[in-house]
């Protein structure tokens, strides 16, 4: 749920960065946090760790920030722990979600834990009273520069293969390939959804 800080005339946008353990979240957090240049206009990157698994944390207000009725758009960036003991942390980290970026792994033997993933996050969407089908949300294949790789189109017809596909994009996170095309996408359905809503509440 965006949130309307009326003092200094910002919406708040939270984008929570979802996937299975080692996909490639963190790798694409520390990548847009490097490489947003301008340091004023962004927070520090938070890590809450634990001992084998970590959530991070930061928002940012590009240069360019789209004004919607006079209000800038900051975004808030999380990661959630790939790890299935930390669930109820994946669920503290949902609360008030505005965009998700569902971050796979590409290696074959990963698209279990991928499928898996997935379906929890629809699980703990459910038990915070939400529809991911009423989220805006993109979809990355991470580690495509490793070498066992499934094809794209296979993990579109493993994760995308519903009634209203999403945007897609493959990445080598660690490269910061794909990192921003992303990012981009998952900002601009979130902006486009909400000068639809601010335009039907004046209308």
């Amino acid at each position: 749920m965006a949130i309307i800080n009326q003092a200094t005339k910002e919406l708040q946008v939270k984008i929570v960065y979802y996937g299975p353990a080692m996909g490639g979240k963190t790798t694409n957090l520390v990548k847009v946090h490097e490489n947003i240049q301008t340091a004023q206009e962004k927070g520090k990157l938070v890590s809450l760790a634990t001992s084998s698994d970590r959530t991070l944390f930061f928002d940012f207000l590009p240069i360019e920030a789209v004004a919607i009725k006079g209000f800038k758009t900051k975004f808030q960036l999380y990661t959630v722990p790939g790890q299935v003991i930390y669930n109820t942390t994946r669920q503290l980290v949902l609360r008030g979600v505005d965009g998700i970026v569902f971050v796979a792994d590409s290696q074959y033997e990963k698209m279990q834990e991928n499928v898996e993933s997935f379906s929890n996050l629809e699980d703990n969407l459910r038990t915070l009273k939400m529809n991911l089908a009423d989220i805006p949300y993109v979809l990355q294949y991470n580690k495509r520069d490793l070498p066992t790789v499934a094809p794209a189109e296979y993990m579109e017809f493993l994760l995308n293969n519903r009634d209203v596909q999403v945007p897609s994009f493959t990445a080598s996170a660690s490269k910061c390939e794909g990192v921003f095309e992303t990012l981009n996408m998952i900002t601009r359905m979130l902006l486009h959804k909400f000068i639809n809503e601010s335009g039907r509440k004046s209308a």
